[in-house]
């Protein structure tokens, strides 16, 4: 018991060191725990052993990744990006496969080792590219789109693949009757699955949630993910299989992103043991030994697989920069990779130097893979005139669209925030320039004749574009400080008295966002719980005007801008003023109010200046209701008016007109 607790506080103490490195350094947590197993591995320092109770352990991460997966699953995604994801992304992986198979057979291999080594190198690593292409504001890029349609292609694939490797293990002579047999169980296993979990599923949820209680629902959920992997386990298939169906059975119903947050803590804990155990497996003595081999297959799996992904890219996108862009983003190896290749190694496929040199190739493209994606642009541009001639286009559309404007106001970012701002300008007739990477918000916009381009603001040439010596203020609406701190850093050094606001999620950044530049930054989570208040007070009786003046004197106190006017402005209202000002109340209508049963015009709270802001009936809330409307018990309505009109009207709704 003694031991077993020290190894798992080794093991809980050295991620935690690890983890918290790699956040620092900007990296995924994956290649913390990666690193974790390394060291402290029998191959190491050897603190931790590699038994077979850790490998199964480290097994449940892989569940939670594939029932993860299959909760993203939606066809409609795939339908809408079906060209990228099953023309782009089907051709990488069979195309990557097929030349793996051809080197391996080159080196001595038999095709089942090749197959599953294959299947192996084709993964890139979703968890570091998507965190790579948000933080870079990428992600809504051409180049963006065909990674993640790739991506995606790469997670389905794994599904057959999890099937294929196992049975690959089984005698020649066998191997096709086997692979026959392992397809017809997974095929008749996911019928029946697939046709009658939905609506049990839905069925089951539903009684699960009508208990209230969150723990019965997290035991529902590890139930059903557990289970069903347990249930493909026993028929022959792989644990991960069972885990991604119970993912797509759950996305089908409404209960989808509860069961995903509640899920994140045990896939994460799990997951990141399961790459401990991978780091575990890897030998530094034999990757000494085998160092040439290792940089060598390294080489080979960056440069071969960027080289076909470009390839690919061009074929069916057309756009040789875009498909470069695409092609540095995939050219690393994957945590999928590492899936299959535990699986190829339990099943035997693979010999221990083959296994040795292809995971360090694996941990070494990981590890290059942000610095790659974060040169990508500079690598397109030097193998590529096309990116060029692209980005001079950008800019000359930019330029085009803010030639004729002077004193305007340039916003980065045209989504929700974007374009509400985009309206108060235009009701003050300001003009404005708005810049966004997302191409069909602007061709939208366009079509509404806005002043809305493609361009990365966060680029110190779209933004000269955009007419920043000209501007009168510029407006970050988005939410990504990364960005955010580049155009603060541009505008700093070309316009230094431009007023500069910037949106942000909380207050963590907000003096890093005012050192760098800002002249104030608009904190989302605070305005929000400023609203939130105001709405609490004012349903609990608070009178408007009082309300008014608390939300001034916070913002007073956060704006500058806002201090001096707020000051000024008269707070020294009286509590007879505040008697004349109108405030809420909420009544409820029981079984014996006279109010029930007649229309809203029957009752004559008109008469009393009173005005039924809305009811709500059952949960269903309805603003300014007709007066027709009939009054039911169990409604509660929301009157606006003066304190002694509103006893009036509560005594008339519940008693009559006294008198």
């Amino acid at each position: 018991m003694e031991s077993s607790l020290s190894l798992v506080l080794i093991l809980l103490a050295t991620a935690v060191m690890v983890v918290v490195l790699c956040r620092t350094l900007h990296l995924p947590a994956m290649l913390g725990y990666l690193t974790v197993g390394i060291l402290i591995g029998p191959h190491a320092l050897a603190w931790i052993p590699d038994t077979a109770e850790t490998g199964h352990l480290a097994e449940f991460g892989v569940v939670f990744l594939m029932f993860s997966i299959g909760l993203e699953f939606s066809l409609s995604r795939l339908t809408a990006m079906k060209r990228t994801v099953f023309g782009l992304g089907g051709a990488q992986v069979i195309v990557s496969m097929l030349l793996v198979m051809a080197g391996a057979a080159l080196f001595g291999l038999n095709w089942q080792a090749g197959l599953a080594l294959g299947g192996v190198l084709a993964m890139s690593s979703t968890a570091i590219v998507s965190k790579m292409l948000v933080e870079r504001a990428e992600l809504n890029l051409p180049f963006g789109q065909q990674i993640m349609g790739v991506l995606l292609f790469q997670d389905l694939a794994v599904v057959p693949l999890l099937i294929i490797i196992p049975a690959l293990a089984s005698n020649t002579g066998d191997l096709y009757a086997t692979l026959g047999f392992a397809m017809l169980k997974a095929t008749v296993v996911l019928l029946l699955l697939l046709v009658f979990g939905p609506h049990i599923m839905r069925s089951w949820f539903h009684i699960v949630a009508r208990q209230k209680s969150s723990e019965l629902f997290m035991l529902n959920v590890l139930l059903i993910t557990l289970g069903l992997a347990y249930v493909t386990e026993l028929a022959g298939l792989s644990m991960a299989l069972g885990a991604f169906v119970a993912g797509m059975l759950i996305s089908e119903t409404e209960y989808r992103y509860q069961v995903e947050a509640d899920i994140k803590p045990f896939r994460d804990v799990l997951l990141g043991l399961f790459f401990v155990t991978i780091g575990m497996k890897l030998d530094l003595v034999g990757v000494a030994a085998d160092i040439g081999w290792i940089m060598l297959a390294l080489l080979a799996l960056i440069l071969f697989k960027a080289f076909i992904v470009a390839l690919l890219a061009r074929v069916f996108e057309g756009d040789w920069g875009v498909a470069l862009r695409s092609a540095i983003g995939l050219a690393q190896a994957g945590e999928f990779g590492f899936v299959l290749l535990t699986l190829s190694d339990g099943a035997h496929l693979l010999n221990g130097g083959t296994m040795q040199i292809t995971l360090a190739a694996m941990l070494l493209s990981m590890l290059a893979a942000p610095f790659l994606i974060q040169h990508g642009e500079a690598i397109a541009r030097r193998f590529s005139s096309a990116e060029w001639t692209d980005r001079a286009m950008q800019i000359h559309q930019v330029a085009v669209q803010s030639m004729s404007s002077n004193g305007h106001v340039i916003i980065c970012g045209y989504g929700r925030s974007g374009g509400t701002l985009a309206k108060f300008l235009e009701a003050e007739n300001l003009s404005f320039i708005a810049l966004d990477l997302d191409s069909r918000l602007v061709n939208a916009a366009l079509e509404a004749k806005k002043k809305v381009v493609y361009g990365n603001a966060a680029k110190r040439e779209v933004l000269m574009a955009a007419g920043l010596m000209r501007a009168k203020a510029l407006v970050v609406s988005y939410k990504d400080n990364h960005s955010a701190l580049a155009i603060l850093r541009h505008v700093k050094e070309l316009r230094p008295d431009l007023p500069v606001v910037v949106r942000t999620n909380d207050d963590t950044h907000v003096e890093a966002l005012k050192a760098a530049g800002a002249a104030e930054v608009v904190a989302e989570v605070l305005e929000g719980s400023v609203m939130l208040a105001s709405q609490a007070l004012l349903m609990a009786g608070v009178p408007l005007s009082r309300v008014i003046r608390r939300v001034q004197e916070s913002r007073a106190r956060r704006y500058a801008v806002f201090s001096g006017y707020f000051r000024t402005a008269k707070t020294d209202e009286t509590e007879a003023n505040e008697k004349l000002q109108s405030r809420f109340l909420s009544v409820l209508l029981k079984k014996d109010s006279v109010a029930v049963g007649k229309r809203l015009r029957e009752i004559g709270l008109d008469t009393l200046n009173i005005e039924v802001n809305a009811i709500r009936r059952h949960g269903v809330r309805g603003a300014q209701p007709s007066e027709e409307m009939l009054l039911q018990a169990g409604d509660v309505l929301m009157l606006l008016g003066l304190p002694e009109a509103l006893q009036e009207a509560e005594i008339r709704l519940q008693k009559g007109v006294s008198g």
